[in-house]
């Protein structure tokens, strides 16, 4: 189908590809990959020809059909409206459907053999096209990707660059091509539509190039891995899933031949100071260092995944109530949000708040960060919490002028400069890159060094808004460690479902205008909600947590002064939040511990441990629930 061979390509002194080989065949699913910069984009630039390579042949049949899908295409516009814009795919059929209407006017005043068999060629013409179907299709696609019939008849102009993007995408699914080269087609959808997209590219007859950073699409649509590393294309025969396993495993080989080649070298290298000594043996020194010099040296593997380990402060703990929401109710002119919804977001809670776009998940961690008080109802913020929001629009608050190192200096001053550049290095700014000033960063770069800022602040609930878009594979996985590391609270809106599903315990949706909760992790989620769509009139709930029931509270005598009365209440608390802080490094310590194998193996010790464990985590929940009956009189004594 394509046939890409030897080919080079130069930006300056830099060879992006060298002498790199690659052949598409029909029907492929193809995920090309690679960490950003490593030229994905140019790849599909050169092979629709919008780009010329410095040398190497690019073959492809004449009438080969392509759609090419690429962020270019954010800016284009039009006042058409969107279901004319999508199809404009059919240009054939536009074409002879207006050649129809033509002669069906010029029926009426003449009724000539010739008009008449016009016509009917090309009715039947028409036809042969399903070109009576082509509106039907280019509805269907579009709701699909999330357009209602009413947003149909709008003007593709009165769409933001995500939604235009999404007509887009339409328009060139509806042009069937035999070829699709998608380059970061989830980007701008939601979780409905890229489950959409996953479903029509399943069963798509042509071949596809997709240009992804979502693991969890890719593993779902894709049937071969191209990566792009080092001026080279290497082909890997299955998903994203079969890659990593692939590599790690030819990685493993590629280590066990460049120690053993090493070790050969270092052999040859003795010998040759050896022999250099002796004028009788000079020849046979010569001609071993020629010998190494021809010899095609094997590159030790580079660590593309490291592990890294965040050390988060927070100088408080929070209350076992964060957030409370009580009869939230939020209105726009065109839409309802919420309606008299109510929530609780409880100490260690990881939330993952899911849905379509326009259900309202912005709003909803707006009002929760404080950052719209136009509703009504009542939003509680419980005891020591302290906050931090990320959204996209904060990357424009970064001051661009400043320095990546000195960006987190102002912001963490209580951090030491070892430990900012150690979370740096974790963000894939090493070395000298702490120095570049934030205005020459990509937008992944900026939302790397956006998204270091919100970790460094003390603080125990983080409020996160698509922290993934912007990030390639490498950063999300730095990301989800990061998450996984922190000991706080956190609430987090994104449409990549293996960074949800690594990072989340809960799951938040909105649905009937209501916050719904689905205790466990995304894909235990999924799982559920697949039941319940095959099963709609028997309506399956979401699994609950066990109740607790409410402490008593244990109040002060009516005889105590009120001052000390508090100075006693403030004490105990104070060793109630030590004795948590203990118990919390204790369970931690024992979690690690049953991850022993000395202690997993060992049915007896396992047992002990095991017991241990459950005593420990079943006095914390004691421990925290009077440390929330104290922390309520005093705000009570306080008031």
């Amino acid at each position: 189908m394509i046939a890409i061979n030897d080919l080079t390509f130069e930006i300056g002194a830099r060879a992006l590809y060298d002498e790199a080989n690659w052949h598409i065949k029909p029907g492929e699913k193809i995920g090309l990959i690679g960490a950003n910069g490593t030229g994905k984009t140019t790849l599909l630039k050169i092979i629709v020809g919008d780009y010329k390579p410095t040398s190497g042949t690019i073959s492809m049949a004449k009438d080969l059909k392509m759609g090419y899908l690429n962020q270019d295409l954010l800016s284009y516009s039009s006042d058409k409206s969107i279901v004319e814009v999508a199809m404009e795919a059919f240009e054939r059929q536009n074409i002879l459907h207006h050649e129809i209407e033509e002669l069906l006017k010029k029926l009426e005043t003449d009724y000539s053999e010739e008009i008449l068999e016009k016509l009917s060629d090309r009715q039947h013409e028409f036809e042969a096209l399903d070109g009576y179907n082509i509106e039907y299709k280019a509805h269907e696609i579009l709701a699909g990707l999330g357009f209602s019939e009413e947003d149909c008849k709008r003007k593709l102009s009165t769409f933001s660059g995500g939604w235009r993007m999404r007509v887009m995408l339409a328009k060139i699914l509806l042009q069937a091509p035999d070829i699709l080269l998608l380059d970061e087609p989830t980007n701008h959808l939601d979780l409905p539509s890229i489950q959409w997209l996953e479903d029509y590219l399943k069963v798509f007859d042509g071949a596809i190039v997709i240009v992804s950073h979502d693991r969890w699409f890719l593993d779902k649509v894709i049937n071969r891995t191209v990566e792009t590393r080092k001026g080279k294309l290497t082909v890997y025969a299955g998903n994203y899933s079969f890659y990593l396993e692939e590599k790690a495993l030819r990685g493993e080989i590629q280590k066990g031949e460049f120690k053993n080649q090493q070790a050969k070298i270092k052999q040859e290298e003795r010998l040759i100071e050896r022999f250099r000594a002796k004028a009788s043996k000079a020849k046979m020194a010569q001609s071993r260092i020629k010998m190494l010099d021809k010899l095609e040296r094997v590159e030790d593997v580079d660590d593309e995944n490291p592990s890294v380990n965040f050390n988060f402060r927070f100088s408080k703990q929070s209350g076992r109530h964060v957030i409370t929401l009580e009869h939230i109710t939020k209105k726009y002119p065109a839409i309802d949000i919420l309606d008299d919804a109510e929530a609780v977001i409880e100490k260690g809670d990881k939330i993952a708040l899911i849905g379509a776009n326009g259900k309202g998940k912005s709003t909803l961690l707006r009002i929760i960060a404080e950052a719209d008080h136009d509703f009504k109802g009542k939003m509680v913020t419980g005891h020591n919490v302290s906050e931090t929001f990320f959204a996209q629009h904060q990357l424009e608050s970064l001051h661009l002028e400043n320095e990546i190192l000195a960006e987190l200096q102002s912001f963490a001053p209580k951090h030491t400069d070892t430990e900012l550049r150690s979370i740096l290095g974790s963000f894939l700014f090493t070395g000298d890159d702490v120095f570049k000033k934030i205005k020459v960063l990509s937008g992944g770069e900026k939302s790397r060094v956006a998204l270091a800022k919100a970790l460094t602040a003390d603080a125990n609930f983080l409020i996160l808004d698509e922290p993934t878009n912007h990030l390639d594979i490498q950063s999300v996985n730095i990301l989800i460690q990061a998450l996984q590391q922190y000991e706080g609270t956190f609430i987090a809106v994104s449409h990549d479902r293996f960074f949800l599903d690594n990072i989340a315990n809960k799951i938040w949706f909105i649905e009937d205008q209501k916050i719904k909760i689905y205790p466990g992790t995304y894909a235990e989620y999924e799982i559920w909600q697949a039941k319940r769509k095959l099963e709609p009139k028997a309506v399956i709930p979401a699994p609950q947590p066990k109740k607790e029931e409410p402490k008593p509270v244990v109040k002060a005598a009516p005889s105590e002064d009120k001052a000390k009365q508090l100075k006693k209440l403030n004490s105990d608390l104070t060793r109630m939040e030590d004795r948590i802080s203990q118990l919390e490094k204790e369970i931690k310590e024992l979690e690690n511990k049953l991850a022993e194998p000395g202690v997993y193996n060992d049915q007896a010790k396992s047992k002990e441990v095991n017991a241990t464990y459950s005593a420990k985590k079943a006095e914390l929940v004691k421990v925290q629930d009077e440390w929330e009956e104290l922390a309520g009189q005093i705000l009570e004594m306080e008031a």
